[in-house]
Order: C-alpha cells, then structure tokens, then sequence
C-alpha cells in the first residue's frame, strides 16, 4: 500500500463519516436508526482507518515521500486559485499520527466513561468531527485550508466545552474559550491578509519562496518591517489556540467538559495548533529576530508562572490543566529560540504524557464515584493498581526523569533556551530551569495526595461533591455515593497502558532522528544566526549518554527536590503547606485570583466594551441613525409638508400672484447675472 490522494482522502474523511452517521443517525436529529453501541463502533472504525492510514503515510515519508498537491479548487477570484489540497512531509505525517492514535485511545475511553450519559451519540459525533477538523489542519498545503481547519477545531471545542449545556458553568467556559480563541484569530487572520496581499497566494510553498522578498518590504506609512508584523500577528493567532499569556485564561476553566475532551483537545492536539503552525512558517518567522524575541518571552512568562498556579489547585484536571499551559510555553520557547524541532519533538511527547495524565484523572474521578477534589483522596494506590502506575509513569514522563519521553525534550528546550541568541533568551533560560523545580512540586503533590497516605474519601451512602465534573454528572444522572474507590473498566485502563508505553520509550526512540538526524530536513528552517541547534548538535552523543548524564545536572536535582519537598510536606508534616500559606497570604491571594488575569478581563476589558458598546447605541444607534437619520429626515419631511402645505389655498388669485412673484424672480436673476 503506497501513499496517493486517495489515501490522504480517506485519513481526513473516515472521521467526518462517522461523526455524520453519529450525529444525524443517533442523536435524534434524523430519528434513531443508529444506537449507542453503533455509534462508538462507527466513530472508533473511522478513526482507526485514520491512524492505519497515517502509519501507513509516515512509513512512506521516512522512506522519503512527498506530497503537495491541490485534490480540489473550490474556488477562483482572479488569478488566485483557493483549493483543498495537503501537503504530506514528516511533519504533517507526525502530526497526523499523533493526532489519529491519541484521538483513537479518547474514543474507546469514551465508552466507558461516557457509559450512562444521555448525550452519548452526540459525544462521539463531536470527537470524531474534531479529529477531522484536527487533520484539515496538519495536512494543509495553504492558508485557507490552514484556516478552515483552525476554526473547525475552536468551534467544536465550543461545543465539547459547553457538552453538559444545562450548567451555567459549562455555558461561561465555552463561550469564554469562543471569544478569547476569537480576539487570537483576528490576529491571525491580518497575519495570513498581509501574506497574501504581498505574496500574491495563499500556498505555503509559494509564500515561502518570497520570503527574502518579504523580508525586504515595510508596512506602509510606518518604518515597520512587513514580516515582522505579519509573524506578530500570526502568533498572536497561536497565542490563543495554544493558550498562551495573557490569552490563556480559557484553558482551565475548559475543564467543565468532560475528562475525554480535556485529553484530546486541552492536552495533546487543539492547543499544540499554534505551535504547529510556527513550525510550520519556520522560514518567515527565521527572518525575524523581533518576533522570535516576541514569542520565548511570551513562552517563558507561560512555562513559570502558569505553572506556579498549579500548586495550588485542588481540583485535580484542572491541576493537569496548568501543567499543560506550563508545557506549552515550554514549546513556545523552544520556538523563539529557533529549535523548531525540539518544539515538535516536545509536542510529540507531551502529547502522549499528558493525554495519559487527563484519562488517568478521569479513571480516578470514575474511582472516586465523579469526586476531583484531590484533598478527599488518599490511598487510591491499592484500590486502583492499573490507574496507579500508569500515572505514574505519567508523572515521570512530565515532570523530566531520565530516560523518560518528557525528559529528551525538555531538557532539550532548556538548553535551547540557553543557547539561543536572541533577546530574552537568558529570561527563558531561567524560567524554564526554575519551571522544573515548580512541575516536579505540583506533580508530585498530586501523586502523593491521591495515592499515598491516609484515605480520606468518605466510605458511607453519602460521599463528597466537589471539583467540576461532578456537576455535569448530577445534571446527567450521577449521583453522587459514597463507598470504596474502585479500578475502572477495561475500556478506561486499557487507553491508559497503551499511552503510558509510548510515554515512557518514545523520547529514547525518537530523540535522534527527530532533532538531530534527518527527519525534519526540508521542512524546517533554520538560520546560521541562530545557532542553538547546532549547538545542541554538537554535544550530542546519543540517548544513553545524555540520560545518564542528566545525573549530573541542576535540572535533574531540581526535580529530586520539587518531589522530596512534595512527599515531606503532603505526606510526612501535612502542617507546613498550611503554615506557608498562612505567612505568604497575600502571595497566596495572588495566587488564587490568577494573576487576576480573569478580573482584568471581566471587570475592566468586558465592562469597558460593554460601557463602549452602550455609548455607541445610545449616541450611534438611537441618536444618529434612529434619530438624526431616520426620524430627523421624517420630521424633516414632516416640517417641509406642514409648511407647503399652506402655499396650496385653492384661491386663484393666490396662484396667479406666486406666478407673478416667480417670473419676477427669474427676470431678475437673468439680468444681473452678467453674459
């Protein structure tokens, strides 16, 4: 089987396919024919086709496939082709792999933890359609299918999101991630206008080969270089798909969806979207140095103070939540440092780790009868062997041990970080190497919480309710019982060890080829002034080597630390976490209004437009248009008739001396005017 159009065709369609049938046939919209079981069964086969199919492609690709290539113009304005057509390379086929297999282990979890919801069908009709979305995306050749693909998946994270629609909560969480995804995208949007104003078309390629052209322009009416401008904006783009400050505020609380949702789309696909694309436009973003400055700051400020936010957070997803907006400013940094590739490797790893992460805290919700707060657990680890272990290899794949997929990327982008040359590289460097210390602290403050120590869950008929998804569940039929954890079905544990391999060898396998063979040649670019892979290159002496090295560096110790400091303070002196919150509460306080990140957002930006947008109806609206323009021109009308009116008596003497008045009018006006 070798890779053609019609291949392509079918690893982005199977998935539509199946949310159609599920949608239309199972939800009630076009009656039933299509039950609950049908409905997995249709959805999880077209995904499978999917991931077969994108294996089979990456297979092609290592043996040096490539694709780029239109499959169907949808339309033509002047000269300017818009086509549907993909551009296969290892970067979209890596995509599209990771993609196709994490979408894969969501859909069989999906059966088990979605078992007694009523919206059942309509929940693998959402999943399916996101991942078709997803693969629009990755396997784009253009700009517009780029787009198309870019608000596929922010419209139905809109609607896995707002999935248990009868909360209020789930309704604010969507429509906040609808509208901070849109402030991102209309800088998005100006990026790929300025592009294609000045390139002429909307194909990557074409584009790319322009770039020193486009290099050369400025904006006009300012002395602004034109690529840097439409880099800013294309990364303000990421800035919100991917979470990114100050545009992050709706990741955590997209935790009102269900746990499935919050693996596929908040861990491992939808938020690694922008960083996709940077890599993607690699060769406009290298002729930058201003934007590459733009995007490690941002990447840095994200990896260590987003991550801080988790140590405090009992809810455990949304613990997982700030993890995942950590690891994504780290790949966001690996970016402004120009190691693209050391961004898409952590990208890959991430994914993996963390969508295993998500779908462990789901089997521990399950366990704990939908209670997330981790301060009513305790002792899980001998209810729940499977769930246990898998997320602990979780948490050592996240939080960098050696030899362990999180930790060839990681410290990959720490030292990227350090040898990059551009400005705001030493601030990365620092934020990165102390951000291990602050993922080590609130990853093993989970693990120890939730598994270790004294049991604190209620055993009796009447167990707690906190945290978000318990919520949902009340609104669906869960209730809320008491009684002792237990391990989740098959259809949960197994998604868990088949994540928790890749999470443990892929870093070991991949790491060489990725970052510092040839997989990415072609692809990526990267200047001679931006040195840092090389640099990275040239201590590189193998995946052994740079394991056992790790023993002798900060970083290693800085995450032996954050988890000795986690163990003794939650499970040998309970007391000191009290006592540092109690001196530090107003650091505290900081703490728990994030940054009050959300209060500025509500109370200055929302109120702001909301008085802005009172004035202009008061003063545009009603005072102008409704009552200068259309009642002002009808009064108008009205005054004018009111007064002509008396200039028709009916007398004819009246007439005759109007007809006089105005002969004389224009007698005289001819005369003086002079010939």
């Amino acid at each position: 089987m070798s890779s053609s159009p019609n291949l392509y065709l079918l690893i982005a369609l199977a998935p539509l396919a199946g949310a159609i049938l599920a949608g239309l046939f199972g939800t009630g919209f076009l009656g039933r024919p299509i039950g609950r079981r049908a409905s997995h069964v249709i959805t999880i086969l077209g995904v499978l086709i999917s991931a077969i199919g994108s294996v089979v492609v990456l297979g092609d690709v290592l043996n040096g496939l490539r694709f780029d290539g239109a499959v169907y113009t949808w339309s033509l304005i002047g000269q300017t082709k818009l086509e549907i057509g993909f551009l296969i390379d290892p970067l979209s086929a890596m995509m599209m792999v990771v993609v196709t297999s994490v979408s894969l282990m969501v859909h069989i979890y999906t059966i088990g933890y979605m078992a007694d919801d009523p919206g059942y069908q309509r929940f693998f009709s959402y999943i399916s359609l996101f991942t078709f979305s997803m693969l629009m995306l990755v396997m784009s050749n253009n700009m517009v299918q780029l787009f198309f693909g870019w608000e596929a998946v922010g419209l139905v994270s809109y609607l896995l999101i707002g999935f248990w629609y009868t909360r209020p909560t789930a309704i604010f969480a969507n429509m906040k991630a609808f509208l901070i995804n849109r402030v991102g995208d209309f800088g998005f949007v100006l990026g790929i206008g300025l592009l294609f104003a000045y390139a002429g078309t909307m194909h990557y390629g074409e584009v790319f080969a322009q770039a020193d052209k486009l290099a050369k322009l400025t904006l006009p009416g300012s002395d602004w270089m034109l690529l840097t401008v439409a880099c800013i904006c294309l990364f303000i783009g990421a800035m919100g798909k991917s979470a990114q400050v100050p545009l992050h505020a709706w990741l955590p609380d997209s935790m009102e969806g269900p746990t499935p949702i919050s693996a596929l789309i908040h861990a491992a696909t939808m938020v690694t979207a922008g960083i996709f694309m940077v890599a993607r436009f690699s060769p406009l973003f290298e002729l930058s140095d201003t934007a590459l400055s733009f995007i490690i700051v941002i990447g840095a400020i994200g990896a260590l103070f987003l991550g801080i936010l988790g140590i405090i957070q009992n809810d455990i997803k949304r613990v997982v939540a700030y993890s995942t907006l950590s690891q994504l400013g780290y790949m966001t940094v690996a970016l402004g440092a120009s190691a693209y590739s050391v961004a898409i490797f952590h990208l890959m790893t991430h994914a993996f780790f963390k969508a295993l992460l998500f779908l462990g805290a789901g089997s521990v919700i399950i366990g704990m009868h939908h209670d997330q707060d981790i301060r009513n657990m305790g002792g899980l680890r001998k209810y729940m062997p499977i769930t246990w272990i898998t997320f602990l290899l979780g948490t050592l794949a996240l939080v960098g041990t050696p030899f362990f997929s999180g930790f060839y990327s990681k410290e990959h982008i720490i030292e990227a970080a350090g040898a990059a040359h551009v400005w705001g590289a030493s601030f990365a460097y620092y934020a990165t190497l102390i951000g291990v210390f602050v993922t080590s602290l609130y990853s093993f403050r989970v693990y120890f919480l939730v598994f270790h120590g004294k049991e604190r869950f209620d055993t009796s008929d009447h167990g707690h309710g906190h945290g978000h998804d318990d919520h949902g569940h009340d609104d669906h039929g869960h209730g809320h019982h008491g009684g002792k954890p237990h391990e989740s079905p098959w259809v949960v544990t197994l998604p868990l060890i088949l994540l928790a391999i890749p999470s443990v060898l892929i870093g070991a396998w991949a790491v060489d080829p990725m970052l510092f063979g040839k997989f990415f040649n072609g692809v990526i670019t990267v200047l001679p002034q931006h040195p840092a892979m090389h640099e990275l290159h040239e201590e590189w002496h193998g995946w052994v080597a740079f394991g056992l090295h790790a023993f002798q560096t900060l970083p290693f110790w800085l995450v032996v630390a954050g988890a000795v400091i986690a163990w003794y303070c939650y499970l040998i002196n309970p007391k000191v976490p009290a006592a540092i919150k109690s001196s530090l509460s107003g650091v505290n306080k900081v703490l728990e209004n994030k940054y009050y990140v959300d209060w500025v957002n509500e109370q200055i930006i929302a109120r702001g437009l909301r008085c802005l947008g009172r004035g202009l109806w008061q003063t545009g609206d009603r005072g102008i248009i409704d009552g200068l323009l259309i009642n002002g021109s009808a009064r108008v009308v009205g005054w004018v008739s009111a007064v002509s009116r008396h200039l028709q008596s009916g007398f004819i003497y009246h007439y005759a001396f109007a007809m006089i008045i105005g002969i004389m009018a224009l007698v005289t006006f001819f005369v003086l005017i002079p010939q």
